[in-house]
């Protein structure tokens, strides 16, 4: 029957509660989650000191659980910075550009070159990438920069971002919060990223085209400067010289596919793929840096290293305490404060999970539909990431009511919090497609809008059969 619900789980409730009016009001909740930290445990403990020491140790925990997603994610970004600037990032997606030869065939290869890209550097440093060669080309056969701002957000911040196969960044935070295995919930996803990938880009083409078709829109514009195509940029490609950066624009893209080609070969799954990834991207970067800066090499690499985890820190900033409270629902919670909670628990979101069992006629709909729509609450935010371990707790709870599904719950949840939060219809998540493209963040924001409520409706209801 499960251990009786006390203080500890009403609290943890209420504040998951809390936590999703403040995003659905677009307030930031960190203050929430460390006040909800300590009344937790106040609540079990009885000590205020315990209580206190208990966020900085629940800080520690999230931590260290998110330190190999937050090294590989800065030295990525690191790595992408080091390609740009030496031009090598334009001249390896150069030759697709010559795939564009009309509105279609640009929706589609700008989109699926920004999945790609975006599976191994993360969107957002694909952005300036893309746009730099891909949306002039798109401008010259009759793509609007508002189809190309919608076909980088839907691939990129959209299919490659809530899936995160290569990097494994997102699975890697819901799984922890789900207490499953980071494959199991990248297995879970392939189908529902498959089936909103395909619907969401399916509707937002049909609607672009028709568009184009009654004249609505026009493949005229003054679009924003990507970064690439700068001065600099150029200085430091004439720099390396356009054989080299040639090679490296082959060499790179190999070492990569290398890496996927161990995965498979080596069994690599979780951390250990992340690492292959993370070491190989630093090897580049230190690699390029040496033959474009040579004596100054020792120094731009520091440089280098710095900006990436500027922006990792700036990204996972806001994580981090969320990320600490909603961890205090599984093993976390024993880590920080002892062996407190009542006999027989099995942690505070499993106790909630057998209790809702007896308590409500759960059922796979209603589970599928219910984590879905926390993961779009908690998408509004406008990060994503913020709200995708809370997704990861809701799936534990209501798995261990279903008694299966846990894995797929999971993903639908990451899916949904990442397409809403991640760059596809948050205003301001969007500046960066947006201010690239030279198109309002709203306009597109209201492109977008359809598609993806379309895809996460279809995409729900094929996860209740996965169930």
């Amino acid at each position: 029957m499960g251990v009786a619900l006390g203080s500890v789980h009403l609290i943890y409730v209420l504040f998951i509660l809390i936590i999703i009016g403040m995003m659905v009001i677009r307030r930031e909740t960190s203050l929430v989650c460390i006040i909800g930290i300590v009344l937790l445990g106040l609540t079990a403990t009885g000590s205020l000191t315990a209580s206190i020491s208990g966020i900085f140790n629940s800080f520690i925990y999230a931590i260290t659980e998110l330190l190999p997603t937050i090294l590989v994610i800065c030295i990525i970004v690191a790595m992408s910075h080091v390609l740009t600037e030496t031009g090598i990032n334009e001249t390896m997606i150069r030759p697709i550009s010559r795939l564009v030869r009309n509105p279609a065939a640009a929706y589609w290869v700008i989109g699926i070159v920004m999945m790609i890209i975006s599976w191994f550097f993360w969107p957002s440093p694909g952005v300036a990438l893309v746009a730099a060669v891909m949306l002039p080309a798109a401008l010259r056969v009759g793509l609007p920069a508002i189809g190309v701002a919608i076909a980088m957000n839907l691939f990129g911040h959209g299919i490659a971002l809530s899936g995160d196969f290569i990097i494994q960044g997102a699975p890697t935070l819901t799984a922890k919060a789900a207490g499953i295995p980071v494959q199991d919930v990248i297995t879970a996803s392939v189908p529902l990223v498959a089936v909103m990938g395909l619907v969401t880009t399916v509707t937002a083409f049909w609607l672009l085209r028709r568009d184009l078709q009654k004249g609505k829109l026009q493949a005229e514009g003054q679009p924003g400067k990507p970064a690439a195509t700068d001065p600099a940029s150029r200085r430091q490609t004439s720099l390396l010289g356009k054989s080299v950066v040639r090679s490296l624009a082959i060499v790179i893209p190999l070492l990569f596919l290398l890496d996927v080609a161990a995965m498979f070969v080596f069994d690599l799954k979780g951390g250990d793929a992340t690492a292959l990834v993370g070491g190989t991207s630093l090897l580049i970067l230190i690699l390029v840096t040496l033959i474009a800066h040579r004596s100054a090499a020792l120094e731009r690499v520091t440089q280098e290293l710095i900006k990436g985890f500027q922006f990792g820190f700036k990204v996972f900033g806001p994580v981090i305490p969320i990320a600490a409270f909603f961890y205090m629902g599984d093993a976390g919670f024993t880590t920080v404060f002892g062996e407190v909670l009542p006999a027989g628990s099995q942690g505070i979101v499993n106790d909630l999970g057998i209790a809702l069992a007896h308590m409500l006629p759960i059922n796979r709909e209603v589970a599928t539909v219910t984590v879905a729509s926390v993961g779009v609450i908690t998408g509004l935010d406008g990060s994503g990431f913020s709200g995708i371990t809370l997704a990861g707790s809701l799936a534990q709870l209501f798995s261990a009511a279903l008694g299966e599904g846990i894995a797929t719950l999971t993903a639908l949840g990451q899916i949904a919090a990442i397409w809403v939060g991640g760059g596809t219809l948050v205003p301001w998540a969007l500046i960066p497609a947006a201010a690239i493209c030279g198109v309002d963040p709203m306009e597109l924001a209201k492109r977008n809008l359809l598609p993806v409520v379309i895809g996460l409706i279809v995409t729900t209801i094929f996860a209740m059969f996965l169930l």
